[in-house]
């Protein structure tokens, strides 16, 4: 193989790891030279840039590669443009018929008759992963999808990092199967809890869940104090949304019983979000803003800021969350809504609190 087939291979090779089957990928032209570089040690003796040119030329009249102009160059001569698109891979593999109708007891290939450029050498090796672990499944113990992405895949990102593996996050959506039936679970992170002194598990029948970390603490030491409204035996740090994915740990680390669960966060829309999604992921769960805190958030309505930017302003939650109130406190409410202002729990402080005492 002589020096112009030894560059063109390698940049083939390169190439050929970018592409995906369904959707462009985008490249610096400068990156690709870097790793080309890295690869060969006498890349400018051999005049490699030249080589290099030739064959992103060649891969561009293939159409594998598309120049992007917006007028930026890679800064030689002869020059490149510094962005290209990576066009999609071009299929050539067909699976065969009746190996696939071997499956069907397990596997809907309907996605895979309406989109062939999916029908992979390595898409076919994963389903006949799947097919073998779904054969034996029912003596299987429940894990972590981390754990089972590892053990079929090869990688415990596989299945939920779509920058790493385009091909994972849609993979079981693609063949039909659920995340029940790999036998896994989405573990959340376990929430910070704290618990009243001298108060054990079986005690505790009401639970106050607080957005934030500073009322969190504020929230610890008016308890102490045997201060804090509703007098609750547990203070849950929700931690913004994290509390919508670490809710359920719950009922893995207390007693299962009844509890009276009440709800403090800004008053902002992804408060009101926060809270509403608890309601409706947990409808068994006795769940209920808690109005007293509010109400002394509403007393600091000259503390209020502008809304966060970036939030989803969603109306069905803030009408979910306002009928809580009284009417007076719905105007207040609805006034902060539509001057885009907010009302962040950390008006709550030990010396605000003071006020109400």
């Amino acid at each position: 193989m002589n020096i112009i087939d030894v560059i063109e291979t390698r940049v083939r090779g390169f190439i050929e790891d970018i592409q995906h089957p369904n959707q462009k990928k985008k490249i610096n032209i400068n990156d690709l030279e870097l790793q080309l570089r890295k690869l060969l040690d006498d890349y400018f003796e051999m005049d490699g840039y030249s080589l290099f040119y030739q064959a992103i030329e060649t891969l561009q009249a293939e159409e594998q590669l598309i120049p992007i102009q917006n007028n930026q160059y890679n800064g030689r001569i002869p020059a490149l443009p510094l962005f290209y698109w990576v066009n999609t891979k071009v299929q050539t593999t067909k699976w065969d018929r009746l190996e696939m109708m071997k499956l069907n007891d397990q596997f809907d290939f309907s996605y895979y008759e309406r989109y062939p450029q999916w029908q992979t050498k390595d898409e076919w090796e994963r389903i006949l992963h799947i097919y073998t672990f779904l054969q034996s499944s029912q003596e299987r113990d429940i894990v972590s999808l981390e754990e089972r992405s590892l053990e079929l895949f090869g990688h415990e990102k596989f299945l939920i990092d779509s920058d790493l593996f385009p091909d994972g996050k849609g993979f079981l959506a693609r063949i039909g199967i659920t995340e029940d039936q790999l036998k896994v679970v989405n573990y959340g992170e376990p929430f910070v809890f704290w618990m009243k002194q001298g108060k054990e598990m079986k005690d505790i029948k009401r639970v106050l869940i607080v957005e934030n970390l500073s009322f969190f603490h504020t929230s610890i030491k008016l308890l102490e104090d045997n201060q804090l409204d509703y007098e609750p035996e547990l203070i849950i740090y929700g931690e913004g949304t994290k509390i919508e994915r670490s809710f359920s740990f719950f009922f893995r680390m207390f007693p299962l019983k009844s509890y009276l669960f009440y709800y403090a966060g800004d008053l902002d829309a992804a408060g009101y979000g926060i809270f509403i999604r608890l309601i409706e992921k947990y409808p068994d769960c006795s769940i209920q803003p808690a109005l007293k805190i509010y109400r002394k958030m509403l007393d600091c309505l000259e503390q209020r800021n502008d809304q966060k930017i970036g939030q989803t302003q969603n109306s069905k939650y803030r009408d979910l969350f306002f009928q809580w109130f009284t009417e007076e406190e719905q105007a207040l409410l609805l006034q902060l809504w539509q001057e885009n202002k907010r009302i962040p729990q950390e008006v709550l402080t030990i010396e605000t609190w003071r006020r109400w005492m």
